[in-house]
């Protein structure tokens, strides 16, 4: 090992001796947002908020905003194998459910060539489409709808 990795595996060694001796109470409460607001003291505890109840849709804020969840979807099967979303949202059965159909969007493939079925990168709803809670904002948002959507 030459002169140089020596001294990167020592500086590093040096780090993380260092860390450990600091608790993580410290370091979690010197992490400021991009706000300047403690993120330490914000974090909510878990469990400290309730699911929104099952409701109407709920209106978006911008253009092209993924609609969010006005319903809860615990116990729901998302996977390469199932998915519970479609068991309401698919286009054969919205009807019966009175629920959103999905959008067309989600039929197409990265180059903007149509499937038959929902494209693999669209499959797992819950990453763009989020139930939603009571829990209280951990930043102040002074965010406004667009004025089209009003």
């Amino acid at each position: 090992m030459n002169r140089k990795n020596r001294t990167l595996v020592l500086a590093l060694a040096l780090t993380l001796g260092l860390s450990a001796l600091v608790p993580s109470q410290v370091i979690a409460q010197t992490v400021k947002s991009v706000r300047g607001v403690d993120v330490g003291a914000a974090e909510p505890a878990p469990g400290d908020f309730r699911l929104r109840p099952d409701g109407p849709p709920i209106p978006r804020d911008y253009v092209q905003q993924p609609p969010m969840v006005p319903h809860k979807v615990d116990g729901y099967e998302v996977s390469m194998n199932f998915n519970k979303c479609m068991d309401c949202h698919a286009w054969s059965r919205y009807r019966e459910h009175n629920a959103t159909k999905v959008s067309l969007t989600h039929f197409k493939d990265r180059d903007g060539g149509e499937l038959s079925n929902i494209s693999p990168r669209r499959y797992f709803c819950l990453q763009c489409h989020v139930p939603q809670t009571d829990a209280q904002p951990l930043v102040e948002n002074r965010f406004q709808p667009a004025t089209g959507l009003r």
